[in-house]
């Protein structure tokens, strides 16, 4: 089983990014959560999303997967807009929210089943994709033991092979390894970088874990609502020494580009 299973990354909007956001706003109130927020991840690559708790990662993800309405500005993924085709957009797109969604009181396999048929799987199909993903994030001895008796680090594990069940180009893990200790944190960027290394995945990480992001990849900061710098994570920290230490710098000034 490898994503792509609903097109491929190249089907439907070939050369077009995985994901387009393009100067979207959105207001709670008087308050601004996102401020003519632009960003791009082009297919089958990996960009982190870079940012404290309150700038405004978590809207956007909330944003980009319908669960609010855009207020303002454009989305697309593969080239298929969110508003005017959500339904050929949203089948290819995985999430992983930060909050924790399975079901405890079910096994693994009912869980990830029962997922499959909310996408319309068929159950042979499902068993199958079931076994290959679960033999990919290293739990198939698992598959018959109730998600309360997996360790926080598994059970993102799970959460990461539920969305991948129906066969999405696009990731979206909105801060997936909080909470985590670091052999688990570890774990599960593996698996994630794996994804995008060996299948082609493309992948939007949110985080505010700096050590989770590596100098080649392209990195968002996005501060109260807005972004203030974009490029490449070691081009970005090379001034400074270190990515903690720029990130600091980027927050405190206007908005920065490096290619």
């Amino acid at each position: 089983m490898s994503p792509g299973a609903s097109g491929g990354a190249g089907a439907g909007g070939a050369g077009a990014p995985a994901l387009a956001v393009e100067g979207v706003s959105h207001r709670f109130g008087a308050r601004a959560a996102l401020d003519d927020v632009s960003l791009a991840v082009p297919q089958g690559q990996f960009v982190a999303l870079l940012g404290p708790n309150g700038a405004g990662k978590t809207t956007l993800f909330a944003v980009v997967t319908r669960l609010y309405a855009s207020q303002a500005g454009r989305v697309a993924l593969f080239g298929h807009d969110l508003d005017r085709e959500p339904s050929r957009a949203l089948a290819r797109l995985g999430v992983v929210f930060q909050a924790r969604t399975l079901d405890t009181d079910l096994t693994v396999r009912q869980n990830l089943l029962y997922h499959a048929a909310l996408h319309g799987i068929a159950r042979k199909a499902a068993e199958a994709r079931i076994a290959a993903l679960l033999d990919r994030v290293g739990l198939m001895d698992r598959r018959d033991d109730k998600i309360r008796t997996l360790s926080g680090g598994q059970s993102r594990r799970i959460e990461i092979a539920r969305a991948l069940i129906h066969g999405p180009d696009l990731l979206l893990l909105d801060e997936p390894t909080v909470g985590l200790d670091l052999d688990s944190r570890s774990d599960i960027v593996a698996i994630v970088r794996a994804l995008v290394r060996e299948e082609g995945l493309s992948v939007l990480w949110a985080t505010h874990i700096f050590d989770e992001i590596q100098p080649q990849d392209r990195i968002v900061v996005l501060h109260g609502g807005r972004i203030v710098a974009r490029g490449l994570a070691g081009a970005l920290s090379e001034p400074s020494g270190s990515l903690e230490t720029a990130f600091r710098q980027m927050t405190a000034s206007g908005p920065r580009r490096v290619a």
